[in-house]
C-alpha cells in the first residue's frame, strides 16, 4: 500500500495516521476469535492482571497464532511503514493488550523506546508503532 501525497502530509504534520476499516469486520473477527486460545495459554507471553487470572498483554502472537502472523506479514499493516521509512522495516515487538475498561491496573503514559534500547538495544529510535483495534477503544 502506498501512501498518498495527503496522507504523508498528514503524517508529517500530525505524527500518526489513521485507517478506519483499513481491515473488515470479517479479517478482524479472525483475529478476535483467536484471542482466547492465546490467553488459555499458561505461558510466560501471557501477562497477567496482579491478583487476577485476566490477560492484561499478550507477547508474541505472531510467533503461535496463525492469524496473528498473517497480520504481522499482511501488506495493508507493514505497508504503510515501509512507504514512511522508504526502506525494509523488521518487527520489533507485538503484542496485544486486552486490558478491560474500568478493571484491572492503569496503564502509564510511557515511551517504548527507552526501554526497547535498555532492555533490547535497539539500535535508534527509529521505530514505528501500530496498532489495530480489534474492538470499540472508548
Amino acid at each position: 500500500m502506498k501512501l498518498t501525497p495527503e496522507q504523508r502530509a498528514q503524517f508529517e504534520r500530525e505524527g500518526y495516521l489513521f485507517f478506519p476499516g483499513h481491515f473488515s469486520a470479517e479479517e478482524t473477527k479472525v483475529l478476535t476469535d483467536a484471542v482466547p486460545a492465546l490467553y488459555s495459554r499458561r505461558e510466560a507471553f501471557n501477562v497477567r492482571e496482579k491478583g487476577s487470572d485476566a490477560v492484561r498483554t499478550n507477547f508474541a502472537a505472531h510467533l503461535i497464532s496463525e492469524p496473528f502472523a498473517r497480520l504481522a506479514r499482511h501488506p495493508r499493516m507493514v505497508g504503510p511503514v515501509t512507504d514512511l521509512f522508504e526502506e525494509e522495516v523488521y518487527m520489533h515487538q507485538f503484542k496485544i493488550n486486552g486490558k478491560m475498561a474500568f478493571e484491572g491496573d492503569v496503564w502509564q503514559w510511557h515511551q517504548d523506546y527507552g526501554t526497547w534500547l535498555n532492555d533490547d538495544l535497539m539500535p535508534t529510535e527509529r521505530a514505528m508503532n501500530v496498532a489495530i483495534f480489534l474492538d470499540d477503544v472508548n
